[in-house]
């Protein structure tokens, strides 16, 4: 496994492999790996020849009262994670290999940016479609993975590579979780221990929901109501959304007739947590 941090080198790395006919799996992180990153990479090693993993805590894509300084970094510990799962390529620039002084592009996808975690984070999937782009267009993967936890950010990607036709497969993987339903994220470390207790009712709310709908209730708003007042059970949580929306737009829905997601965030302490379901109505 090598580890690449300038553009130039990292481009002409998939520039040969490509020549080779050498198929190309990315799974873009901004490190502090853990099992969910560990199952899209397992997931690429076994559909592809070679393996890119991306380590950058992107600046771009946090606001300025957000964590982007003390977001975790282990290097380290990252690549040491990455070879035991045969890793090929971490490649890990910095910002200002990233940024020019004077980098003036970004890529915003229009209505899939404004809903949801947008509302409290403006700007941040801006950031995340720039730096996505920019890594298609280094890297230049035939399947990039992403997980299903982050899943407004992936349906803003896969749209993005559409719209501006990138010539590579979006994959997006199942939520990895602990046995006590928590998905899992880079920020519970964050968390105190009661905190850490507390957050499971993220996804206790996002199945119960599923079971009223699995149940016959279709009224979105009073499934909404119904997950808003689980959640409020416990002290330390403050919700900033619960929303059930459709897959494609991640437009509101009122009545359940179809495949939607069922998406929240809500606050334990001072952590902001994200969760999401797709639920599938019976007929």
């Amino acid at each position: 496994m090598i580890i690449i941090r300038k553009i130039q080198k990292m481009q002409d790395f998939s520039r040969k492999a490509r020549i080779k006919r050498q198929s190309i799996g990315l799974v873009p992180t901004m490190g502090a790996l853990h099992e969910g990153h560990l199952s899209l990479i397992r997931q690429a090693r076994k559909e592809n020849d070679l393996v890119i993993v991306s380590i950058f805590v992107n600046p771009a894509q946090f606001g300025p009262k957000e964590d982007f300084r003390k977001y975790p970094r282990s290097l380290a510990r990252d690549a040491q994670l990455c070879r035991k799962e045969k890793v090929d390529v971490i490649f890990h620039p910095d910002a200002k290999e990233m940024y020019a002084l004077n980098h003036k592009t970004y890529v915003s996808v229009s209505g899939l940016s404004d809903c949801l975690c947008a509302r409290s984070r403006p700007g941040h999937f801006k950031g995340v479609a720039t730096v996505v782009a920019k890594l298609f267009n280094i890297v230049q993967p035939y399947v990039a993975y992403f997980g299903q936890k982050d899943a407004q950010q992936s349906v803003i990607i896969k749209r993005m590579a559409q719209d501006l036709n990138f010539a590579l497969k979006i994959k997006v993987m199942p939520t990895v979780r602990h046995k006590d339903g928590l998905a899992l994220s880079s920020r519970n470390a964050y968390l105190s221990k009661q905190q850490r207790k507390d957050a499971v009712v993220l996804s206790q709310a996002l199945k119960f929901a599923e079971l009223l709908i699995k149940g016959g209730l279709r009224d979105a708003n009073r499934i909404i109501e119904r997950m808003r007042q689980r959640i409020q059970r416990k002290n330390s949580a403050k919700i900033e959304y619960v929303s059930i929306v459709d897959l494609d737009e991640l437009m509101p829905v009122k009545r359940i007739t179809r495949d939607c997601l069922v998406a929240l965030a809500v606050r334990v302490g001072e952590t902001r947590l994200i969760d999401n379901i797709i639920v599938c109505p019976k007929n």
